[in-house]
């Protein structure tokens, strides 16, 4: 059984004026954050000696460290408390790691827990001024939907890199089971050693697609990220041809994911 690796909860929250200076602080320090890392730390690193994947190597590790320093920020101003389930079995070379979306906070805590993972991410940050350096120096790949996309993430996992994918390509609307494009399937057959779920529930719900930072909860929020057993898709490759075999993989993930998100949720209730 897994065991809680990390965890940080309190059942005390702190008043609801301060938890929305701090989100509003919060978000002043990641912007100036990613200035810094694009302005001072990048283009130092990028003069290092090292061969190019020495230099993707640092610069992820960067940010691993960055967003681990800003959760541990975030936790301590009141803003938010989190338990993770299972992050020793994350980080495994050709493992595709696909998790649901329910905030735009949940990014930020599971690339904290991987020193060394590629991540597809959405094309605009390709162009925002805080996040466009490091996310070049990284190497992470842009979710343009294109079959080049397909393939330059089914090569990162065949040359023994660690991919987190959203399949959803957006952040989950509150109160509907998560919808996932078929990508991220048709990645997995098409390099994935293994492919590991990561259940994510955000209560109450916070930073949604729909909601505004100053939106904040009456409450703090907690963020419980649960780390699934290995799939192996050699299992949907072997029984299909590649297009029926991703489909069927997506499928299982699709049903997956609304049952344990559902057993999550009854947990929370109870709770």
């Amino acid at each position: 059984m897994d065991v809680v690796t990390q965890a940080k909860v309190s059942a005390y929250s702190p008043p609801y004026a301060w938890r929305l200076v701090a989100t509003a602080l919060s978000f002043l320090i990641f912007g100036l954050g990613g200035m810094i890392l694009s302005v001072v730390v990048f283009p130092i690193l990028n003069l290092l000696p090292g061969d190019a994947v020495s230099r993707r190597t640092r610069a992820r590790r960067v940010i691993n460290k960055s967003f681990s320093a800003f959760v541990q920020i975030m936790y301590r101003l009141g803003v938010l408390t989190y338990s993770v389930e299972g992050a020793e079995h994350l980080g495994k070379p050709g493992q595709l790691i696909i998790a649901n979306h329910p905030s735009l906070i949940d990014v930020v805590v599971l690339i904290s827990l991987i020193r060394n993972s590629n991540c597809v991410v959405k094309q605009s940050l390709w162009n925002n001024p805080c996040m466009r350096s490091p996310i070049r120096a990284a190497q992470y790949i842009s979710n343009s939907g294109s079959v080049e996309m397909l393939d330059e993430a089914a090569a990162a996992l065949q040359g023994g890199q660690c991919l987190i994918i959203f399949p959803e390509g957006t952040r989950t609307t509150p109160g509907k089971p998560p919808e996932f494009h078929r990508g991220a399937a048709a990645i997995a057959i098409r390099g994935a050693h293994c492919v590991t779920p990561v259940t994510i529930h955000v209560t109450p719900t916070t930073l949604t697609k729909a909601e505004p930072w100053y939106s904040i909860p009456a409450r703090r929020v907690h963020i419980q990220l649960r780390v699934g057993a290995d799939i192996d898709p050699q299992q949907f490759k072997a029984a299909a041809p590649a297009p029926i075999a991703s489909r069927k993989l997506n499928d299982y993930l699709h049903q997956y994911f609304i049952k344990e998100l559902a057993t999550d949720e009854r947990i929370t209730t109870r709770n």
